[in-house]
């Protein structure tokens, strides 16, 4: 079978074949890679198996920290291989490492999918958090275990206020969030550019308290579900309940626009991130990801929870706010 890189003539039969397969993500959309492309510098590749029998969408990863590979894809915790068969995934499996060393990229990672045969496999590191939306606010308190259900009446107490649209206060809390936990932040313009890509299938919510950010989200909408992805809040969020408000006010603003599932995207098992999710009445459910490293090389870690990142962790979060996020976006654009 016959496998090649798409041209951007190829984009509409790309687009028509995502939106037909069932199991295509959010990161399969054509919208994901050109944005992340163009916030992050990086290289875009889609690889089409015979006539439109299978896609792979890659990010070409750049990265002087920590090295090249091909993801599928690029700052996402989806993507992965789309085929019609088995066969199929396999030879853009094949295709996909092949080009892998073309690029002189010494990784390859697959995030969901079609998992090639004979790759690497993960299927326990992390875990994906999805439930169904109810059919009003007081049927979503309900599915709410008792003692998270309490926060979230607490914070509806307060005098909190929601709006939606507003890029600055989301990228200046995100970047205090991450911050303060020690990672760079991601650049600026990787947010606009998936706002603006994805037009009315992405927006910002924000949570205010006397006009001060509080707590924002990014989020994105695919099929009918609404994935809170990149979120935060200040230190004075937690004093005010502000992200139980925030996630709350996003199962309110989704259902509005017809949305009927809300995926709480993924957390490492065994995390306080996780814990959080589960106590929101969601179920973890293991995501299956798959990596081929070329021989002698060391396979890719840019997770900031492994043990080695520790000290730039600790380092990091004390970092000035404005030294952070000048600095952050150089070595964020490269992790994927």
């Amino acid at each position: 079978m016959q496998i090649r890189l798409a041209t951007p003539d190829d984009d509409p039969a790309i687009a028509a074949y995502v939106a037909a397969h069932s199991g295509a993500t959010a990161f399969h959309r054509i919208e994901w890679g050109h944005a992340v492309a163009t916030g992050c510098r990086q290289t875009a590749h889609v690889l089409i198996a015979g006539d439109m029998k299978g896609v792979l969408p890659l990010t070409e990863l750049h990265s002087p920290v920590f090295g090249r590979a091909l993801a599928s894809t690029g700052f996402a915790v989806g993507g992965g291989i789309l085929c019609d068969d088995d066969a199929t995934g396999e030879v853009l499996a094949a295709e996909a490492f092949a080009l892998a060393g073309r690029l002189s990229c010494q990784n390859v990672e697959l995030r969901g999918g079609y998992l090639p045969q004979c790759w690497a496999r993960d299927e326990t590191t992390y875990l994906g958090y999805v439930r169904g939306l109810a059919a009003d606010d007081e049927a979503e308190l309900l599915l709410i275990p008792r003692k998270q259900r309490a926060e979230v009446r607490r914070a509806l107490g307060f005098d909190l206020t929601t709006d939606i649209g507003d890029r600055d206060a989301h990228y200046h809390v995100y970047a205090v969030s991450v911050r303060n936990l020690g990672t760079p932040v991601f650049p600026r313009a990787l947010f606009d550019a998936v706002l603006d890509s994805f037009d009315g299938d992405a927006d910002v919510l924000t949570v205010r308290r006397g006009g001060e950010p509080l707590a924002s989200v990014l989020s994105l909408y695919h099929r009918g579900t609404v994935l809170p992805y990149w979120g935060g809040g200040t230190a004075a969020a937690r004093t005010w309940r502000a992200n139980d408000r925030m996630y709350f006010a996003l199962m309110q603003h989704a259902r509005n626009r017809g949305c009927t599932r809300f995926d709480f995207g993924r957390s490492k098992s065994g995390t306080g991130a996780a814990a959080f999710k589960h106590n929101w009445g969601f179920e973890g459910e293991p995501l299956r990801y798959a990596s081929k490293t070329v021989d002698g090389c060391i396979k890719r870690s840019v997770n900031p929870l492994d043990p080695k990142y520790s000290v730039q962790v600790k380092l990091w979060s004390k970092l000035p706010l404005a030294v952070a996020n000048r600095l952050g976006p150089m070595i964020s654009r490269g992790l994927g």
